[in-house]
């Protein structure tokens, strides 16, 4: 029996393919739990339009992405924080603060989980940080630790 997967099922295939499965497993278990579909012609008909649309969509989300990723290589955040000899800091800067600086100074809302910082800066000085703000793009922001006046 052919079938049109609605979601990804392991060891048949993904969303959105026609497969061919045996009868009994299609009766007994890709049917009931709506993971596929009869392959009909209108079924296969209706997901290449799916599929369309969300190709459409996947692009634009990803020329939108490319943008925020230009404007935030453009961007260099600044704090200031206590640090003794060393050049070490009292406290650290993680990647809620560069989250939350972003919002605040740049009007710019990206989710701390994307931000990829192995560990929090602990030292005064310039790094770079890598920003997911895609699955296929990323971005790089400049974060400048100074030393806080006394």
């Amino acid at each position: 029996m052919e079938v049109l997967l609605l979601k990804n099922v392991p060891g048949v295939g993904s969303a959105g393919q026609v497969k061919k499965v045996n009868d009994g497993h299609a009766r007994n278990y890709l049917l009931p739990r709506k993971l596929a579909v009869p392959a009909t012609g209108g079924a296969v008909k209706q997901a290449e339009t799916i599929k369309a649309a969300a190709a459409r969509r996947d692009a634009k989300t990803l020329g939108e992405a490319q943008e925020l990723a230009k404007q935030l290589g453009q961007i260099t955040l600044t704090f200031r924080a206590k640090a003794g000899e060393g050049e070490r800091l009292f406290g650290s800067i993680t990647s809620s603060d560069v989250a939350d600086a972003l919002a605040r100074d740049h009007r710019i809302n990206v989710d701390r989980r994307k931000i990829d910082l192995e560990l929090p800066i602990k030292e005064l000085g310039e790094k770079q940080v890598a920003i997911k703000v895609h699955p296929e793009v990323t971005a790089q922001v400049t974060v400048a630790v100074e030393r806080e006046p006394a």
